[in-house]
């Protein structure tokens, strides 16, 4: 007998009237911790025993152990306190009778099943605890144990294990127990442990292990055993971000949290509350099948409650989460789970199996269910398993075992026999992803033209209801929907879980004409399911469900003009979601299996090539995606012409291509032939002209041409605002082309207002992880920095660049943009330290990314100029900006506000090495530069002027210092105010600096 040391809850109470011991299955946990609450309230001390029933003792052996406990030994009676081993009922009988009889008055007993249980069970005299409410069980509880009951228990403020017959107060997802659910106690009990004892913040558990094995089932049984001690129980489909974010989010409303119906803002709250811990602070998730710990392990909630992970991927253990494996069934676990499974089978025949099916439990749960209800012996189920194994085909993968593939064709034919249409439904499952496969598509389909098997599995809910619980029967699915009680009819509206294991089994044993079939029938109900706006985030998470199985329905070799466009939408939404790398892969498969099946010059080539070089440039691939688009372009304009809209299309994307390589004229002549011709063809308000409008304002910004570029954005945004409404994605984007030029024109209170506002409408639309959010936040933080708020600006700066880092990787031009603002923050704010190894980094990726002599590049080594300066490395940060301002000079001009910033910070370098006549004339020099290009009273112009005063101090032309001096200071405190930062500091004396802030779109 195995005695459980750690109880329920703690027992140190020492002024206990008596003593009970509870005697208790493992899976019955629940109520004892019930139990031996209700008890120690009224002074009782409990001490738990959790019952085992090794093989190797005799049950009279391990009675009389049980009556040497201390007090009162209670035994909670149910079906599997009896079948722990497992033992026959006249050994029961018998033990019981040679056992309790003698000593009847230390035993005591409840009952908690209304199974059959050993008649000799009746010496005990149990008690029903089931079909009752708490108050009438716990009186039947103390009558049983001659407690008084009219006593109230003492209120210590906790609110102890809730009844077991009551669900948590929030409840959702959860499976339905698994009630031939075997051993596992050892891993039960560490994981409460390691939960229990984790500290606030920390309770983060991962079970993880190959497929197949039952992690999910074990992390069912955590539920069910420990779930009386949460008030909040969410059990969450983790295998894809998208689906995780979407079901996590629907806690919130059920914990009563006032929010909209945006994913965005429900989990933003949602997180808060549970790291709060209010409403509740005893709360468990399930994270289920998170085999990708990089998609979602930034949204893992934190807080005092717990957290449990089912994966395969042992990685989470670098993300802050405690590991627990879970491997095959122990032998005696299996032969217990087996017999339990088929009970016709000896303890023989049950070694015999598991030994061949190597302890896996899903092949164990699904060879012994048919088995049971066959005549075929073990031996010769093994016969035909050792004969029927193809050679050149041994396993399925790595992970599964030998014996797998023939298992499965032997229950293949099993379900042909019995229910033939179960496995059509399944083979039709193995055109989705493995996983959560959503069949209600199949079902909402429309069903002409469909081979007549089909129809008439599709057509009739109760054949489809039959085929269903055909394949639940033999485990080979489960629902997704996890409310439906054991006796009801599954919904013909649920999804299924397949396991991949399952999964590439029963796709290889298909006969061809079954696949041609059957793959044309999936393609038809994923394209019928396509929303068809891609663009509007309220159906992302349709997309989303979509993308992941188009792979497997092979949409890429379909001639159907619907697939295709599914296709075509599925990319647009990969692209505006910021799924680049996923995309492109899948955009360059589309184009290649394309060419060969409609033509070089079909007209499905053009629209995936515009995809495919979107995706490519958003994924930083640009001199690449130039190369695509100049071959496309010259091709078009030679077949139809310069006023083909797929020619300006393309021309568009090859415009964006030179932009983002550093070429702006080259970008500027494109945008400025292509808006007119749109505005020509298509008119002012077309989303397309637009486009081409957006386009040409964000290249006179990098440009430097701040004034025209704001006022282009103004006209963008109002039109878009006008024909997509404001929630848009692509009105939120010139909101923030408009925000940016705001605050690059110094009108910072207006560019905070505008990119406030911005950034509460994007978490809304397109939630806190989008890309576009990001951006948003960025120039947010960049506007409170510039309005003095550094605290919050210094905060934000860190949250969007590992926004950036966790979405796009670091290798991004926008991930590097916020690394730049990150960096030049710590090095006037923060760590030196930290800024200088940053911007180092910068630098070489920016050398891997980028083309030498782009305006990035010579920008970051002017910031990394600074640094050197503030380190005390005056000789090379000197080199270095001298450097940098020639370099810009001829990327971008001499006029330009990068070349402007360059010569400020070249000025002050000049002054701090002695060189103060160069220094003032480079100031001077810049002021009038700076005067033409931006106006007297920019910020930029007033740093020059600033600086040019310090210079002149260095010449001893203090009077012409004082002047100069005092004019800057009237116009920075009439411009920004006089206790703006920029005053304050130059009121004091600091020579300014201009940081360079890369533009990437």
């Amino acid at each position: 007998m195995s005695e459980t040391r750690t109880p329920v809850r703690s027992t140190e109470r020492r002024a206990a009237r008596q003593s009970v011991t509870i005697s208790f299955a493992g899976f019955n946990r629940a109520w004892a911790a019930w139990i031996g609450d209700r008890l120690e309230r009224r002074g009782v001390r409990v001490v738990y025993m959790r019952w085992d029933s090794p093989a190797e003792e005799t049950l009279v052996d391990l009675l009389r152990g049980l009556s040497l406990a201390e007090g009162r030994v209670l035994i909670l009676v149910s079906e599997r306190y009896f079948q722990l081993g497992p033992r026959t009922f006249e050994e029961w009988n018998a033990a019981l009778q040679e056992v309790v009889v003698p000593d009847r008055s230390r035993f005591a007993a409840v009952s908690v099943t209304n199974t059959s249980v050993p008649s000799a069970i009746a010496v005990l005299a149990p008690v029903d605890l089931t079909n009752m409410g708490e108050e009438q069980a716990e009186r039947r509880l103390l009558d049983r144990l001659d407690l008084p009951t009219d006593a109230r228990p003492p209120v210590d403020g906790s609110g102890g294990p809730r009844f077991p017959g009551a669900l948590p107060e929030v409840w959702g997802g959860v499976p339905r127990r698994n009630t031939r659910f075997t051993g596992r106690e050892p891993l039960l009990n560490d994981a409460y442990h390691l939960l229990q004892g984790s500290e606030p913040g920390a309770g983060v558990l991962t079970l993880h292990g190959m497929p197949g094995v039952g992690k999910t089932q074990l992390a069912a049984e955590y539920v069910y055993r420990f779930g009386s001690e949460y008030d909040v129980v969410w059990w969450v489909n983790a295998e894809s971000r998208v689906t995780y974010r979407r079901l996590l989010a629907e806690l919130a409303p059920k914990l009563g949290l006032s929010t909209g119906d945006e994913y965005g803002e429900r989990l933003r709250v949602l997180r808060d509350s549970l790291r709060r811990g209010n409403p509740f602070s005893r709360w468990l998730l399930i994270l289920d099948g998170a085999d990708e710990p990089n998609q979602i392990w930034d949204l893992v909630p934190n807080g005092p409650g717990h957290v449990i992970i089912t994966s395969r991927n042992p990685e989470w253990g670098e993300h802050n989460s405690k590991l627990l494996e879970v491997r095959v069934y122990d032998r005696d676990e299996s032969v217990a789970f087996i017999r339990r499974r088929a009970n016709r089978l000896t303890e023989e025949d049950a070694d015999q199996l598991a030994e061949a099916l190597e302890d896996l439990p899903l092949l164990l749960d699904q060879t012994a269910g048919w088995l049971n209800d066959s005549d075929l012996s073990v031996e010769d189920y093994i016969a035909l398993l050792e004969g029927g194994v193809d050679q050149d085909v041994v396993r399925v993968s790595a992970d599964f075992p030998v014996a797998f593939q023939t298992a499965w064709s032997i229950l293949l034919n099993k379900l042909r026999d019995t229910v033939p249409e179960s496995v059509d439904l399944l083979r039709l499952c193995t055109f989705f992803a493995p996983g959560f496969i959503p069949v209600r598509l199949l079902r909402e389909m429309s069903h002409d033209d469909l081979p007549e098997q089909l129809t008439r599995l599709l057509d009739d809910p109760l054949l489809w209801n039959k085929a269903i619980n055909q394949l639940r029967q033999y485990s080979v699915v489960r629902l997704e929907s996890h409310e439906i009680g054991a006796d009801e009819v599954p919904s013909p509206g649920e999804s299924v879980y397949l396991h991949r294991m399952v999964h590439q089994v029963v796709g290889r044993d298909m006969p061809d004409e079954d696949r041609r079939e059957f793959i044309d029938v999936v393609r038809r109900a994923l394209a019928e399911a396509d929303p068809g706006r891609p663009t509007d985030t309220r159906q992302w998470e349709a997309y989303a469900e979509l993308v992941p199985h188009l792979k497997y329905a092979d949409v890429l070799n379909s001639k159907d003009r619907k697939v295709q466009t599914l296709v075509l939408n599925c990319l647009r939404y990969m692209y505006f979601a910021g799924e680049y790398t996923s995309g492109w892969k899948l955009a360059r498969r589309a184009l290649n299996s394309w060419r060969e099946l409609l033509g070089e010059s079909h007209p499905r080539i053009w629209d995936v090539t515009y995809h495919y070089a979107n995706l490519l440039r958003a994924a930083g691939k640009l001199e690449e995606t130039e190369i695509i688009e100049r071959a496309a372009a010259e091709q078009l304009r030679q077949e139809r012409g310069e006023r083909d809209l797929d020619y300006l299309r393309v021309l568009s994307g090859l415009a964006a291509d030179v932009r983002a390589l550093g070429r702006y004229k080259e970008a500027l002549e494109l945008d400025e032939q292509l808006y007119p011709t749109y505005r020509e063809l298509l008119g002012e308000q077309d989303s397309r002209t637009l486009n081409a409008l957006n386009n040409w304002g964000f290249t006179l910004r990098l440009m430097g041409r701040y004034k025209e570029a704001l006022d282009i954005d103004q006209r963008t945004l109002e039109q878009r605002r006008l024909v997509l409404t404001g929630r848009h994605l692509w009105t939120l984007f010139s909101e923030v082309s408009y925000a940016i030029g705001l605050r690059l024109l110094g009108r910072y209170p207006e560019a905070e207002s505008v990119q406030a506002r911005n950034v509460r409408e994007y978490r809304i639309v397109a939630g806190d992880t989008n890309q576009d959010t990001l951006r948003a936040e960025h120039n947010l933080a960049l506007c409170l920095l510039r309005g003095g708020d550094r605290a919050t600006a210094g905060r934000m700066l860190t949250h969007v660049l590992e926004g950036f880092e966790r979405k796009l990787g670091d290798r991004h031009l926008l991930t590097l943009s916020a690394a730049v603002s990150h960096s030049c923050f710590h090095r006037e704010h923060g760590d030196i330290d930290l800024a200088r190894e940053t911007s180092e980094s910068i630098l070489a990726r920016y050398d891997q990314l980028l083309p030498q002599g782009h305006p990035f590049i010579i920008g970051a080594r002017a910031n990394q100029a600074l640094i050197l300066r503030n380190v005390g490395e005056r000789e090379h940060a000197h080199v270095l900006i001298e450097q940098a301002l020639a370099d810009m000079a001829q990327a971008v001009g001499e006029n330009h506000p990068y070349t402007l910033g360059c010569a400020i910070n070249a000025s002050a370098l000049r002054n701090l090495i002695g060189d103060t006549e160069s220094a003032a004339e480079l100031s001077r020099i810049t002021i009038a530069r700076a005067t033409e290009t931006l106006g007297r009273t920019h910020p930029l112009t007033l740093s020059a002027r600033v600086s040019y005063a310090a210079d002149l101090r260095g010449l001893r032309a203090r009077q012409q210092a004082e002047k100069t001096e005092q004019e800057a200071l009237a116009d920075l405190e009439s411009t920004l105010g006089k206790q703006h930062v920029h005053t304050i500091s130059a009121r004091a004396r600091n020579r300014p600096y201009w940081d360079f802030e890369p533009q990437a779109s």
